[in-house]
């Protein structure tokens, strides 16, 4: 398996203009969270764990994420829960307004996406590799704690692959 700076190093390759990574910042929580609530029907209750594929994509990202680094892992973790939690409060409305809701959060998400690249210049990463997708939200969660001055080493090595951003 790759590891946390090769796999945000593949993925940075594809976004280093700031104007690219800052609609990141809006389009990715944005379709994670329109996924989450798309996802979350159906939905069978299992004592107080609500089953639904949404459920099942957050059981699995979460354990890619930890599998590649505890500490954001565990940030991410929180975060997919969050979004789970909204996605399934959203998909408990009336079909109408849960669909509206969640096609319409993928669809404004999936346009600051392209108009990031448009800046950039560059196709998407999951173009030319499925696991950008799943990467994306890591990627976020990454360059806040970097614009926030954590992680330098981790910084540092996505920065000496994929050359600085600009």
């Amino acid at each position: 398996m790759k590891s946390l700076g090769t796999h945000l190093a593949q993925y940075a390759a594809y976004h280093r203009d700031r104007r690219n990574i800052l609609t990141h910042f809006v389009g990715i929580p944005l379709i994670v969270l329109a996924v989450a609530i798309l996802a979350s029907r159906p939905a069978w209750a299992l004592g107080p764990v609500m089953l639904s594929p949404a459920l099942v994509l957050v059981v699995l990202s979460c354990l890619f994420y930890l599998r590649l680094a505890l500490g954001l892992g565990l940030v991410m973790t929180a975060l997919m829960l969050l979004a789970l939690w909204a996605g399934q409060g959203i998909a408990a409305w009336s079909t109408g307004p849960w669909l509206a809701t969640g096609l319409g959060l993928f669809v404004v998400g999936w346009v600051f996406q392209f108009v990031g690249h448009y800046y950039e210049g560059r196709k998407p990463a999951f173009v030319d590799d499925l696991v950008g997708l799943v990467i994306g939200p890591l990627f976020v969660v990454a360059e806040a704690a970097f614009l926030l001055g954590l992680l330098p080493a981790l910084k540092a090595e996505v920065e000496a692959s994929a050359g600085p951003v600009h």
